[in-house]
């Protein structure tokens, strides 16, 4: 690739996509073997890396809760109630757990900035909960403890530092959306009036805290697998009225369905997921719509593996990377074709508008890639 060509092409997929670009060219020494960037696995067959940086968490804990806030600020929660937190890019973590949440699940995390975030832990009956701080994680509040057995709660979002949701499997035949409008202090139970009729065996997966994600001041997305179809909702009034439709991502099964979602807009947005089992095929993992979820076209060339977490670059209209425990996809199309660009093992990832992005996964894997990475 000429220089200039070089640069038009870092030019199209924004601040974060120029150093994946410079990554992504850059052709391994004649006698070498090409290997990801710092992540210590290999890259694909073409010698592709994202450019991942694995980050020194000392843990084992698997987190699929994720908040970056800028390049040096981000947050991830996860199994055996673990919160952790750093403020120098990576380069140190402090646990920041909530005392005595060591038998939670801790699956999805929503930042506001270094000393302010929530937590959401998953589960049935009363395991699902949510807890805030507002002080870097010296102290935390239980401001929601579910009491109804039937309910399942599974990832939140906000739209803004005061107004969020967060969502449970269905109940009584639909999901059933948590309300805040004061950052997660309190929370209410929407009706569901405007809620569409759940399918047989439809629910969400919390797999990497992205089955339900915001776009702007009022529009949000819930995505669904288990019943014969796999299905994305949309709201535009921050989750009164829904309304469904169905995606080409294979469903059939409880193991199959769309996992995670990304808008960067309230119109245009990208749907992975596929079959978690390491030993079912999950082909058209990927799909697409321009239309803020009104129609979905399954992805021409998809993620070749199960994917969980799905993230757009900063300030890029056509580049995107998708994440799963098999490997790293880069998008620079608008996820109509996907390319593996690193094999290490991740749950959940996302990007901060300063150009960073962050990945976290099993066995305290947290990694950044980006300027200063």
């Amino acid at each position: 690739m000429t220089s200039m060509g070089k640069t038009r092409r870092m030019m199209a997929v924004g601040l974060i996509g120029a150093a994946l670009a410079l990554t992504l060219t850059a052709p391994a020494r004649a006698g070498e073997t090409p290997t990801a960037a710092h992540g210590g696995q290999p890259a694909s067959a073409e010698g592709d890396s994202v450019g991942w940086r694995l980050t020194p968490t000392g843990t084992d804990a698997r987190f699929r809760g994720l908040a970056p806030v800028d390049r040096r600020t981000a947050w991830a929660a996860g199994s055996k109630g673990t919160v952790l937190r750093t403020t120098d890019g990576g380069r140190s973590w402090r646990n920041v757990s909530p005392p005595g949440a060591a038998a939670l699940e801790l699956r999805d995390v929503e930042a506001f900035d270094a000393r302010r975030a929530v937590v959401l832990a998953i589960g049935e009956g009363e395991a699902s909960r949510v807890l805030r701080t507002e002080d870097g994680g010296a102290t935390w509040t239980e401001s929601f403890r579910n009491t109804d057995p039937r309910a399942f709660y599974d990832c939140m979002t906000f739209f803004d530092r005061r107004h969020g949701l967060a969502m449970s499997d269905p109940v009584d035949g639909k999901y059933r959306i948590l309300s805040t409008r004061d950052g997660g202090r309190s929370w209410n139970v929407l009706p569901g009036d405007g809620m569409p009729d759940a399918l047989p065996g439809e629910a969400g997966f919390a797999a990497s805290g992205q089955c339900l994600v915001s776009a702007g001041p009022r529009d949000v997305w819930l995505a669904t697998g288990g019943g014969a179809t796999a299905r994305v909702l949309h709201s535009a009034d921050r989750g009164l009225t829904w309304t469904a439709t169905v995606t080409s991502v294979p469903a059939g099964d409880p193991a199959r369905g769309v996992f995670g979602l990304a808008f960067r807009d309230r119109t245009h947005g990208i749907a992975v997921g596929g079959d978690y089992r390491k030993e079912q095929p999950s082909p058209q993992a990927g799909a697409v719509t321009g239309d803020g979820g009104r129609t979905w076209r399954a992805s021409a060339t998809p993620p070749p593996a199960y994917r969980s977490g799905v993230a757009w670059l900063p300030h890029s209209r056509s580049a995107a990377l998708a994440v799963g425990p098999t490997g790293t996809d880069l998008t620079t199309d608008g996820g109509r074709t996907w390319r593996t660009v690193d094999t290490g093992s991740y749950d959940t990832v996302d990007c901060t508008p300063d150009g960073s992005c962050w990945a976290a996964g099993e066995k305290g894997r947290i990694a950044v890639a980006g300027p200063g990475a």
